[in-house]
């Protein structure tokens, strides 16, 4: 089979497209998956630039969509043909949060999905939304299923909320549609004013241009009438923390997902406990929480918004556009 691998130290330029022996059968409680999609995320990206190192020869992506091509003794959840999506924490199954490392996380821990077939325990998947593309599906894994805990899980969104996106990358895009799915009310930023009419397309009710807005979380609390938004999609980290403490109301929630500005800065410590905030910091979910959002989708017709998609043999290329910034929504590969 073909298969992308990583050199150390890592690199596009050490991405390369290798043949592996086949896999094989499924063993008891394993199935056997031919990947046919994988997207992008900012976690993929640290891994295959280097700066979040990992074994030598690794296959990268921790997103893969595919369809099962046999089962193993004792597995009753998948049949041949089913269509399926990965986890992110496999181990994850329920309950609170078991981990706080990626040393099980497919593509950074362990072999991820930038190859054409994988056997794993039947655990480690669940069935993709009925109608969804295998690119389409790929998105859920890390992006969507973010937004989803963060929004839903953790952010109790209901009707009549307002929630604050920041950017147009693949969590921030999802948790605009989303929101509007479930009936709240969206304010996006962008430094990009091509962007914000792609986002008031679809659907958002308000929107800023950062880069020409000083103190943007004041703009974004007039616009709500000085109360401020219920939920924050906080992406930046420490140079965007401050305005969205400032642009959401006092006991709302702001859900940190992201590092994009720094892994480290300062946090006004004073504004966030005047205002009695809960700022949660999240990674992905259980799967548990993605049957849930799979349920979510089938129910509503919430689509990923897919920006462009590569073949896998153009991985680097893919990783490159990301890097540009000039994407909208999410990156695909197809294998």
């Amino acid at each position: 089979m073909k298969a992308i691998t990583l050199a150390k130290p890592g690199g596009l330029d050490r991405l390369t497209m290798t043949d592996m022996e086949d896999p094989g059968a499924p063993g008891p409680g394993e199935i056997r998956v031919r990947i046919r999609a994988s997207s992008l995320n900012y976690h993929d990206y640290g891994v295959v630039s280097g700066n979040m190192p990992t074994e030598d020869r690794r296959i990268p992506m921790s997103d893969g969509a595919g369809e099962v091509e046999s089962v193993g003794e004792g597995v009753t959840e998948f049949k041949l043909g089913d269509r399926i999506v990965s986890g992110f924490f496999p181990l994850w199954q329920d309950g609170e949060p078991p981990v706080d490392h990626f040393k099980t996380t497919p593509g950074d821990g362990v072999d991820g999905y930038a190859r054409e077939i994988v056997v794993r325990p039947a655990t480690w998947f669940t069935h993709a939304p009925k109608g969804y593309s295998h690119e389409e599906a790929a998105t859920l894994t890390t992006a969507g299923l973010t937004a989803w805990r963060a929004l839903v899980v953790d952010g109790g969104l209901k009707a009549g909320d307002s929630v604050l996106v920041l950017g147009t990358g693949g969590v921030s895009i999802f948790g605009l549609k989303l929101a509007k799915a479930m009936g709240a009310n969206v304010v996006a930023t962008s430094s990009s004013d091509e962007k914000l009419e792609r986002l008031t397309a679809l659907g958002a009710d308000h929107v800023i241009n950062y880069k020409k807005t000083d103190n943007w979380g004041t703009k974004v609390r007039n616009w709500t009438g000085g109360r401020g938004v219920d939920h924050v999609v906080e992406v930046g980290g420490p140079a965007t923390l401050a305005q969205s403490i400032t642009a959401c109301r006092i006991g709302g929630h702001i859900a940190l997902i992201g590092v994009l500005t720094g892994r480290s800065g300062e946090v006004p410590t004073a504004a966030l406990m005047a205002k009695q905030q809960t700022l949660k910091g999240l990674i992905v979910g259980s799967r548990r929480h993605q049957m849930d959002f799979v349920r979510g989708i089938e129910s509503s017709g919430l689509k990923p918004e897919i920006d462009s998609t590569f073949p896998m043999a153009e991985i680097a290329d893919a990783f490159r556009h990301e890097e540009s910034g000039k994407h909208f929504g999410k990156i695909c590969l197809t294998i």
